[in-house]
């Protein structure tokens, strides 16, 4: 079973943030330049380091700010009622929560998350779907152990996922790009008894 970010077990797991400061990944994971914490930093590197010659990790995106986590909630949930206006909240929060953290939960808020890619000399590997694929428009491929994507996406998928997870990330299995460490989601994957990181609303840039 699929536990979503909208599970009252993900807000249920405290969080002791520490304060760990935010770092921008270096040109290596390409141009985004994107900022972290610096202990997911550190993880992305073992996790780069670890992989065959000639590959390297892509980050698109680290650390969101609160004002574009809630723009992105709000236009998927339009999207989700205009498909089926006969949704209760309770169910558009837990489908929204597929594709978008509610923000108290959020790890791209608390910069303990990336979305990436793997990358080769030609480019972006095939995993299947584009990053940021919703559920709707990828007939569900964009989840990571989809059975609806082809031999070569699977085995570049297995070794995101072993290579990442190997450093101590964890996947959002609706999502095979969103990979985080030290949040709430992480905490409860893990058996951590507390979260490393939580939202912040400003980031204090290294």
């Amino acid at each position: 079973m699929v536990i979503l970010l909208s599970d009252p077990l993900v807000s249920a797991v405290p969080v002791c943030d520490g304060g760990v400061p935010f770092v921008r990944l270096g040109a290596e994971f390409g141009a985004a330049r994107a900022w972290v914490r610096a202990d997911l930093a550190e993880r992305l590197g073992w996790a780069r380091e670890a992989l065959p010659a000639g590959l390297s990790l892509r980050v698109v995106e680290g650390h969101r700010d609160l004002a574009r986590q809630v723009e992105i909630i709000d236009a998927y949930a339009v999207e989700l009622r205009a498909a089926d206006p006969g949704l209760t909240d309770a169910e558009l929060r837990r489908l929204t929560s597929r594709f978008v953290a509610p923000v108290e939960v959020a790890p791209h808020v608390a910069g303990a998350a990336v979305d990436l890619t793997l990358a080769g000399p030609g480019g972006d590997l095939d995993m299947g779907t584009p990053i940021d694929a919703t559920p709707e428009e990828s007939g569900g491929a964009c989840y990571f152990a989809a059975g609806n994507v082809g031999a070569e996406a699977r085995a570049n998928r297995m070794l995101l996922g072993r290579v990442l997870g190997g450093a101590g990330l964890v996947n959002y299995p609706t999502e095979w790009w969103h990979w985080s460490y030290g949040d709430r989601y992480w905490a409860l994957m893990t058996g951590a008894p507390a979260a490393l990181h939580g939202p912040v609303r400003v980031r204090v840039d290294a």
